[in-house]
């Protein structure tokens, strides 16, 4: 596994850092304790998968990243820390104004960037990259393989990329009875409620809803392209605090999280976590964001839970269920 502290990862952690209006560590990582673990990547024979469903499942992380082609293209956002915070403002105004149009601002951008999920992809389904792919990819391979009941679920699901991934790989494992459930409130990420939940203060997401503000009809869209929207894809449209509890969701086999607030993520491990089988797994995709590191920490403290925390990539972790 490659080094975090690379550069590209750590301007991308940082970035991602002030977008959200949060701070990491002097070097700007948030890091692992004692007990948390690297992985290393996936390879399709520790999935068993071989042959045609092989490439199958290669070309779709590659579409779905926007990395297939010739070449990819990502949002630009401010990355500066010397941008003024009236250009900032200036700039997602001129961007929401574009996006009225159907226009956006781009760059070009390279294929090692899309596929270590270091930008806003344009053109992809989802910016989580391929290396949290391969994660998902081998979460579900595990969960399968020790027959772990349950539905899968994402919370927080941009364009729905994951979720379609997600979805296409039931097929591939001759699954018919498991279902996957896309959370999100397709309004883009609520103000903080700092009374509630402090740590969350200062977070700016929620003023972004040119870029993550995707519509129901878009996402739902994104599943028809792919040949994977049908009566096994389920929608929770709304806040996480208003969807969440009452969910008719009964057992789950891999929770998929990807709130990046404090609350956001408080919430569905809140909601979510005992409906949890054993053997199946949490997956983090925002923990390179110190807002939902104290979350996980928080959480796993007050359930006193020890299973250990490996991560992934520059902002991906997961742990299994032991009980």
């Amino acid at each position: 596994m490659g080094d975090f502290r690379a550069p590209t990862a750590l301007r991308a952690t940082r970035a991602w850092q002030r977008i959200c209006g949060v701070g990491g560590n002097d070097d700007g990582l948030c890091h692992l304790g004692a007990s948390q673990l690297a992985w290393s990547h996936v390879s399709n024979s520790v999935t068993n998968l071989t042959g045609v469903e092989a490439r199958y499942v290669d070309l779709l992380k590659r579409s779905l990243t926007g990395t297939a082609g010739r070449a990819t293209y990502d949002v630009m956002v401010p990355r500066s820390r010397r941008l003024h915070r009236l250009h900032q403002r200036a700039y997602w105004s001129v961007q929401t104004l574009l996006a009225r149009r159907g226009l956006e601002l781009l760059r070009q951008s390279d294929h090692k960037a899309g596929a270590q999920g270091l930008g806003w992809t344009a053109i992809g389904e989802t910016m989580v990259g391929i290396t949290r792919l391969e994660q998902i990819e081998a979460c579900i391979a595990d969960v399968m393989t020790d027959d772990v009941p349950g539905d899968f679920i994402e919370t927080g699901v941009w364009r729905g990329g994951a979720s379609i991934f997600m979805r296409a790989l039931l097929d591939v494992h001759g699954d018919t009875e498991r279902t996957v459930w896309l959370a999100d409130s397709f309004a883009g990420l609520p103000k903080p409620d700092v009374e509630s939940y402090p740590v969350d203060k200062g977070n700016r997401l929620w003023q972004q809803g040119a870029q993550l503000a995707i519509s129901l009809e878009q996402v739902r869209a994104n599943f028809e392209r792919h040949g994977f929207l049908d009566d096994r894809v389920r929608f929770l449209r709304g806040w996480f605090r208003d969807t969440l509890p009452t969910a008719p969701v009964e057992h789950l086999a891999i929770l998929r999280l990807d709130g990046d607030m404090y609350e956001s993520t408080m919430v569905a491990l809140e909601a979510l976590y005992d409906r949890l089988s054993v053997g199946g797994y949490v997956i983090v995709d925002d923990y390179a964001l110190p807002t939902c590191v104290q979350a996980i920490a928080d959480f796993r403290q007050r359930r006193d839970i020890h299973d250990p925390i490996v991560r992934v990539d520059w902002t991906g972790v997961h742990w299994r269920k032991s009980g």
